[in-house]
């Protein structure tokens, strides 16, 4: 038997008592996130999300855990309403499939990404608990930009590394993780962007994807926003909302006066973290996993990565090798466009933004 024969036979017989289902049960798949979970939505009243989570993979008890804990805290995620651990069965309450991304264009954007702050600011009121959240410390950070070498240069692009390329990155990786570790730590969700903020029937924010979370720098959810890798926005405006996050973030209590020099500093190498380990994310989701269509999204996030070096004079080897070796042989890929413009088809769809 098939395991969606065997996830259906189990969702009959753990059904919240809210719901009624007529057979047979009839399992529709949406598209999934970047793991290895499937989701399916089911033909009950009111509609329900089943997954397949293999335990071999995911860890579901932590996922259920951290679920309850997020909505303890006021945190708007999926209700999970039955769960097989040994299975990897689910199931979930259904958010439907307005994602904020459709929101985050034109006079709606203001709106919707003042919603998305106001989400961001709950989670990083929650308190920091180390039983609950892991550490994002030096470790986690490294092993996260090594998956550019291996996956992007490496496998992608075909680049391997002389010792010298390897001393230049490892240098360039040590600047960041300094400047990650010297700020507010706080929760962070680790995957805030458009795709995983929804817009739910009450016109609240649903959020999902949230089984990451870490205790880390307090600029990182907010770098994930603004420079989300399926979205370009102006460039003043990003700053300009980053700034007025972090004063209200001083407000509430996490963190302290610096400069603006200093939290614009923040923001881009920590913005270059994320963007580094992206490429290297999106490069294994093709060749590993099949999931081609991120192939799409590298220039925008090879934009954001040339973008966030070019001020830094500590990071300027990092930059001109990138600049003479990384983007020619990347410019040889099917999936290349200009970096300088990536993104620049949808910035009609952002003027709104800037006002």
């Amino acid at each position: 038997m098939t395991d969606l024969n065997l996830l259906k036979i189990w969702i009959l017989g753990h059904l919240p008592s809210h719901v009624e289902i007529s057979e047979p049960i009839l399992l529709n798949q949406i598209t999934s996130d970047a793991g290895s979970r499937q989701y399916f939505r089911v033909n009950s009243k009111p509609t329900l999300i089943a997954v397949l989570s293999p335990p071999s993979i995911e860890d579901n008890t932590a996922f259920v855990r951290l679920s309850k804990h997020l909505r303890e805290n006021h945190l708007r995620v999926p209700t999970v309403y039955a769960v097989d651990y040994t299975a990897g069965f689910l199931i979930v309450e259904d958010f439907g499939d307005e994602l904020l991304a459709a929101y985050f264009v034109g006079k709606s954007a203001r709106k919707f990404y003042a919603a998305a702050e106001i989400e961001l600011l709950k989670i990083q009121r929650i308190p920091k608990n180390k039983s609950i959240f892991p550490m994002y410390d030096r470790k986690l950070l490294l092993y996260e930009m090594n998956l550019f070498s291996d996956w992007f240069l490496r496998k992608l692009i075909k680049i391997d590394l002389s010792s010298k390329e390897n001393q230049i990155l490892n240098e360039a990786f040590s600047v960041i993780i300094e400047s990650a570790i010297q700020q507010p730590h706080v929760v962070v969700h680790r995957d805030f962007h458009s795709r995983n903020l929804m817009k739910l029937q009450d016109n609240s924010i649903g959020v999902i994807d949230f089984q990451d979370s870490v205790i880390g720098p307090l600029t990182y959810d907010l770098i994930s926003l603004y420079r989300d890798c399926y979205i370009k926005l102006p460039e003043d405006w990003v700053l300009k909302r980053s700034l007025d996050y972090y004063r209200n973030a001083i407000n509430s209590g996490l963190a302290t006066e610096v400069s603006d020099e200093k939290i614009i500093s923040w923001l881009d190498l920590m913005g270059l973290q994320r963007h580094i380990k992206v490429l290297g994310i999106f490069s294994r989701l093709h060749l590993r996993d099949g999931k081609h269509n991120y192939l799409n999204d590298l220039p925008l996030v090879i934009r954001y990565v040339m973008q966030q070096l070019r001020p830094y004079p500590k990071l300027s080897d990092f930059f001109e090798w990138f600049e003479r070796r990384v983007i020619p042989e990347a410019s040889k890929q099917d999936w290349y466009k200009p970096w300088d413009t990536a993104g620049e088809l949808e910035k009609n769809n952002h003027k709104e933004r800037s006002k």
